[in-house]
C-alpha cells in the first residue's frame, strides 16, 4: 500500500493527471504482485539456492517479456493508446526502447521486493539459529553439570555404609550434609547462573562431609573481600576446583590444607584463589582433569574469551586463579 500511494502520488505529480496515475497503478500493481511472488517463491527456491544460474536467468527473462507483453497491453485496452506517455516522443509496440524501459522498471520492483524478502528471511534464520545455540549451550551445559560429582556421591554413601555399620555418631551429621547437597543439586540450580553464597554453602558442606570422611585431617580457611550478596557464578563450578584440592592434595595419614578467597572488584569482576598442598603423584591417574576440563569447557560456554583460569605448582602448593564477570 506504501509503494501504491508513493507511486500513485509520483506519477500524478508528474503527469499532473492523478486519474490516469490511479488507473495505470491499478493495472500494472497486480502484475508487479504476480511477478515479484513468482520470483520469491518459485524462482529464487526452485533455481537461485540450487545453483541453477543460468536457468534462473532463462526463466526469469521469459517471465519479463510476459509481463511487457500483458502489462502493455492491459494499459493500451484500459488506460491509455500511448503506450509509453513519459518517453519525449511516441513509441511503437515492441520498440527496443520501450521493452527495455518496462523490464528495467520491473527488475527495479523485482530487485527492492527480494532485497526486503532476505532481509527478512535473514532476520528470522538468525533468531532460529541464536535460539538454537541457546538451546544447545543450554543443554550442554546441564549435562556438564550431571558429570560434576556422581564420585562424589559413591563415596560419601560408601563411607555412610561404613559409618552406620560402626554405630559412628557422625552417621545422622554426615546424612544431614549430603542431603542438603542433594537438594541444592537437584532443585535450586535450575538456571546458568547461582547465588555466590548458596554456592559457598554447598562447598562447606562439601568439606564439612570430606571432613567427616578423613577423620577430620582436612583443614579450610576462606576470605572474602567485598559485597557478595548479589553476586552470581556458575552453578557447581567452584566445587569441581574443590573436590580438585581433595583429589590431588590428600596423602595417606596426612592432612589437607584448602585456603580459598573471593574478591569482588570494582570493575565487575570476581577473582577466586585456591590454594592447597598437593600430592605431583596422584596427577597421573585416570581421569584426574576431568573436573578442570569441565570448568573450562563451562566457562568457554558462558563467557566466550571474557575470563581468566590459571593453576600454578609452586613448592608442593597447588594454586588456582579465577576471574569471571559478575
Amino acid at each position: 500500500m506504501s509503494y501504491f500511494l508513493f507511486n500513485f502520488v509520483r506519477w500524478g505529480s508528474y503527469f499532473n493527471d492523478y486519474w490516469y496515475s490511479l488507473k495505470s497503478n491499478l493495472v500494472e500493481f497486480p502484475i508487479h504482485i504476480i511477478i515479484v511472488y513468482i520470483n520469491i517463491y518459485y524462482l529464487i527456491p526452485r533455481f537461485i539456492l540450487r545453483k541453477k544460474y543460468w536457468t534462473y536467468i532463462l526463466y526469469l527473462v521469459i517471465a519479463l517479456f510476459m509481463v511487457y507483453l500483458v502489462r502493455t497491453g492491459l494499459n493500451y485496452v484500459l488506460v491509455t493508446k500511448d503506450i509509453w506517455p513519459e518517453a519525449e516522443t511516441p513509441a511503437e509496440f515492441m520498440s527496443l526502447n520501450h521493452i527495455i524501459a518496462v523490464i528495467l522498471g520491473e527488475l527495479y520492483v523485482i530487485g527492492f521486493t527480494t532485497a526486503i524478502k532476505i532481509v527478512i528471511d535473514w532476520s528470522i534464520e538468525k533468531r532460529l539459529n541464536e535460539d538454537l545455540a541457546k538451546l544447545q549451550m543450554s543443554t550442554e551445559l546441564k549435562y556438564l553439570r550431571t558429570q560434576i560429582q556422581p564420585h562424589f556421591f559413591f563415596n560419601t554413601l560408601n563411607n555412610l555404609y561404613a559409618l552406620t555399620l560402626s554405630k559412628s555418631d557422625n552417621a545422622p551429621n554426615l546424612v544431614l550434609k549430603l542431603s542438603d547437597m542433594m537438594q541444592y543439586i537437584l532443585y535450586e540450580v535450575n538456571s546458568s547462573k547461582a547465588s555466590l553464597l548458596k554456592e559457598i554453602n554447598h562447598i562447606n558442606n562439601f568439606i564439612e562431609i570430606e571432613r567427616i570422611r578423613f577423620n577430620d585431617r582436612v583443614h579450610a580457611e576462606m576470605d572474602i573481600t567485598g559485597d557478595i550478596e548479589d553476586i552470581c557464578v556458575p552453578p557447581l563450578l567452584l566445587l569441581s576446583f574443590v573436590e580438585n584440592c581433595f583429589k590431588h592434595g590428600m596423602k595417606q595419614n596426612d592432612q589437607l590444607k584448602i585456603h580459598m578467597s573471593f574478591e569482588v572488584l570494582n570493575s565487575g569482576y570476581l577473582v577466586i584463589n585456591i590454594t592447597n598442598n598437593f600430592n605431583p603423584n596422584v596427577l597421573n591417574t585416570e581421569n584426574s582433569g576431568i573436573g578442570n576440563q569441565n570448568a573450562k569447557r563451562r566457562l568457554n560456554l558462558l563467557f566466550s574469551n571474557n575470563y581468566i583460569l590459571d593453576s600454578t605448582v609452586e613448592d608442593n602448593m597447588y594454586k588456582l586463579y579465577l576471574k569471571i564477570p559478575t
